[in-house]
């Protein structure tokens, strides 16, 4: 069995160097963790900088406009290398590449090779120019897969499932991605232990739909039952999941993370709080009872944080139902929140609607909406000023050679705030992954304060 590894890429030379970007979500990240695990297996070597690569690979992402934007001028920034040095190869894969394949090659005729996400496990023989035709199914990898783990620290992700069965107004990962898919319980217990002996200390579990985790093999409340068995794998010392829909945050889950090993986190994106806008979405939970959940988060989870997600602009939106939503936002009090603006997107149930509000109306209300986050945000630092928090250790300050950075139990990891801290006097590095540091200052995202020895 191939175990995932942890470090910097390496390996004997076979047909030139590799770099990989990896663009878009977490979920991609460990695409190309896995990809590069088989590149690996494969004897490939990896090149520092992409200037410097034989072989360069695009993981895009389609989600939105602004990804695909993204993908788009990455795949033409690697492109110019290629026409200085036309013996590069050049390969884009991924979500882009499988929701819109026909019109990139018409775009890009000059990339050597396309895959989307049915065989990330087959890279090094499209590197090789071999036949690498997938399942008709997007990929899910397993504890079996090879995996370079590439996140900094002592935390590491691990993907629980694949695509989605929610048929969400907006969006199209559903399209891309296929109905949800869940590993086996076994596998992601198998995995966790393996990163556990590693050293890592964090499991961030991820997925489309993290609550959904087993419903598709017959198991109601499987996150729970999972979570229920990583808190015993020795090394770990925080679970945390990631993107839950808030009619499956069930009792049975609120329980389990009573653990102490369970971060008291919960993402949960709401996307709207007016009704209306939420039936059009073709989304469930209203602000009322959104409150009432998170009420009953609270009550049972003393400390616990909360993360959504909203999206402003869409067809249904006008001036009443925004306003709502701020409102709702007050009330909701969120630890940590992130605001997209509507986007049609092509075979969705919201893409025939008429998109009547403009970029520019669209900005500036999720501007409006962040600026109040904003506020909350503060306070919220603010409260922590004087603790003493638990900080896992991800790197040095890049900006100041003598402090280092990290998160608290409150923050995940790339999409939240960061805590920056300074050692002791002669003391050159953190003695242990996770250490206590007392909070001298906050600001409205960002932490920062002193080892407490």
């Amino acid at each position: 069995m191939t175990r995932p590894t942890r470090g910097a890429p390496g390996g004997r030379r076979a047909t030139g160097k590799i770099a990989l970007i990896s663009l878009g979500c977490a979920k991609n990240l460990v695409d190309s963790e896995v990809m590069l695990g088989a590149l690996k297996k494969a004897g490939y070597a990896f090149a520092g900088r992409v200037e410097d690569a034989d072989v360069v690979i695009v993981n895009t992402c389609g989600f939105i406009g602004p990804a695909r934007e993204e993908a788009e001028e990455t795949l033409e920034e690697v492109l110019q290398l290629k026409r200085r040095d036309p013996r590069k190869l050049i390969i884009a894969a991924g979500c882009y590449v499988e929701r819109d394949r026909a019109r990139l090659e018409d775009k890009f005729p000059e990339i050597d090779a396309w895959t989307g996400v049915r065989s990330f496990d087959k890279i090094a023989a499209i590197v090789q120019g071999r036949p690498a035709s997938g399942p008709d199914r997007t990929f899910l990898y397993s504890d079996a897969s090879p995996r370079l783990v590439s996140t900094p620290g002592a935390w590491a992700y691990v993907k629980i499932s694949e695509g989605c069965s929610h048929l969400c107004g907006f969006c199209a990962i559903p399209l891309i991605k296929g109905p949800y898919v869940s590993r086996s319980m076994a596998s992601v217990v198998r995995e966790v232990r393996t990163l556990a002996g590693l050293g890592v200390k964090e499991i961030d579990l991820i997925s489309h739909d993290t609550t959904w985790f087993g419903r598709d093999r017959g198991r109601r409340n499987g996150l729970a039952s999972l979570l229920g068995r990583l808190v015993r794998i020795e090394g770990v010392e925080w679970l945390r999941f990631l993107y839950g829909y808030p009619e499956e945050i069930t009792g049975a889950l609120i329980d389990v993370m009573a653990e102490s090993k369970v971060c008291r986190y919960f993402d949960i994106p709401f996307q709207h709080s007016d009704p209306g806008v939420l039936k059009a979405m073709g989304r469930g939970m209203d602000g009322a009872r959104a409150l009432r959940l998170l009420d009953r988060i609270r009550t049972k989870l003393p400390g616990a944080v909360v993360r959504t997600s909203l999206i402003v602009g869409f067809p249904a939106e006008g001036n009443k139902e925004f306003a709502a939503l701020r409102r709702f936002v007050k009330e909701a009090r969120f630890d940590h929140l992130g605001v997209f603006t509507y986007s049609p997107e092509k075979g969705t149930a919201s893409h025939s609607l008429p998109d009547a509000i403009g970029p520019e109306e669209k900005e500036s209300r999720r501007r409006e909406i962040m600026d109040l986050q904003a506020g909350l945000s503060l306070t919220r630092n603010e409260s922590r000023l004087g603790q003493t928090i638990d900080v896992l250790v991800e790197s040095r300050d890049p900006e100041k050679p003598g402090r280092w950075t990290g998160r608290g139990r409150f923050q995940a990891p790339e999409v939240d705030g960061i805590v920056h801290f300074d050692l002791p006097a002669g003391m050159a590095a953190p003695p242990s992954p996770i250490v206590p540091i007392e909070v001298t200052s906050a600001d409205a995202y960002d932490l920062a304060g002193r080892l407490v020895p």
